[in-house]
């Protein structure tokens, strides 16, 4: 009778140990002050005063990338959702007025292929360098039965720390500006609804992106999140911030209002800003609606930053390289905390 072993029910503990030795470096090249240990224990230590905090709280957050990884597995091109991945977790931490620290990863497939793991956790190690956080560790798991080849699914988990009574939001009243910092594009949000839009198009991954046609249409929406972190630190470091909202599903409206207080609004104009020409075509391709496509997609403006001093801020962020969009303001209005955006006819155009 043949021997039965884990290699033949589906799962490599050799590939594993393989993806192990191949990410090392990628990991260690994202050291920072505070790191204790190295990767491949059983735990990660991180000590807080190594990393200059006095009386630390920890802030932590867990996101993935969604549907956008149909995109990158059926385009083979996988290192720009490992930066999706940390950068929808980061930038939910700074936010908050945390700084990101460190970062661990959860990578689930049917049957491990080491060079597209590889290519994932590069592009993690790459978001965490831009974060100024450390990869510390993760988990790789094969299972086959639960996941169909090639695919694979991504999960993400990152700690951060302020300093107690630095903590955002922070004072944010009407009167108050809001600012927004624009996006790279769909970001992760919204991509069942664009898949669903190509799918209707009878348009192929590789064909022309009908809104860049340089580029294949795979590679023109795979285009990464933006990290945020470093901009944003230096807003609040510079006492400048009061409060921010990451951008993700349910857009400006659905996302503002969790920084804003009771019996405020917040008031945007659409015309402040040129939505990214991907937008303009998911409106005209799909028919979507301007208050629908405000609902599920970014259309331009990845953060929204609330400050009671817009030249100020405003200044120090285009020192930064940014380019820094007035979207409204914080008014007084009563009951829950609302936003309200100006839409003119035909947007996003």
């Amino acid at each position: 009778m043949t021997s039965t072993t884990y290699r033949i029910a589906g799962v490599d503990i050799d590939a594993g140990d393989a993806l192990v030795e191949a990410i090392k470096p990628l990991a260690g090249a994202t050291f920072r002050p505070g790191v204790a240990g190295s990767l491949g224990g059983f735990g990660a230590l991180f000590d807080l005063r190594a990393a200059g905090f006095r009386d630390p709280i920890l802030v932590a957050t867990t996101d993935g990338v969604g549907t956008k990884l149909k995109l990158a597995i059926a385009s083979g091109q996988h290192q720009g959702v490992g930066i999706d991945l940390v950068a929808m977790c980061v930038n939910d931490l700074v936010v908050q007025g945390a700084e990101p620290l460190f970062f661990l990863d959860y990578f689930a497939t049917s049957r491990l292929s080491v060079a597209t793991a590889r290519e994932v956790v590069a592009g993690i190690a790459e978001g965490c360098r831009m974060a100024g956080c450390a990869l510390v560790g993760g988990e790789t798991a094969e299972m086959p039965g639960m996941y169909a080849p090639p695919d694979y699914d991504l999960a993400g988990f990152a700690v951060g720390a302020a300093e107690r009574g630095s903590l955002l939001p922070q004072g944010v009243a009407a009167g108050d500006a809001v600012l927004g910092l624009a996006s790279s594009g769909v970001h992760s949000n919204g991509f069942s609804l664009v898949r669903r839009i190509v799918a209707d198009q009878r348009l192929a991954w590789d064909d022309p992106a009908p809104f860049a046609p340089e580029r294949p249409l795979a590679q023109a929406l795979l285009a990464p999140t933006r990290i945020y972190v470093r901009p944003l630190l230096a807003l609040a470091r510079a006492g400048l911030l009061k409060a921010a909202a990451h951008v993700t599903g349910g857009g400006l409206p659905g996302n503002l209002p969790r920084v804003l207080p009771p019996d405020t609004c917040g008031l945007l104009d659409a015309r402040a800003w040129t939505p990214p020409p991907v937008f303009a075509w998911l409106a005209a391709a799909g028919n979507v609606a301007p208050e629908e496509m405000l609902r599920v997609f970014n259309c331009g403006i990845g953060m929204a930053l609330i400050t009671s001093d817009a030249a100020r801020a405003s200044s120090l962020l285009a020192d930064l390289g940014e380019r820094v969009i007035p979207l409204g303001h914080v008014e007084a209005r009563p009951g829950p905390a609302a936003v309200e955006v100006a839409l003119p006819a035909g947007w996003p155009r």
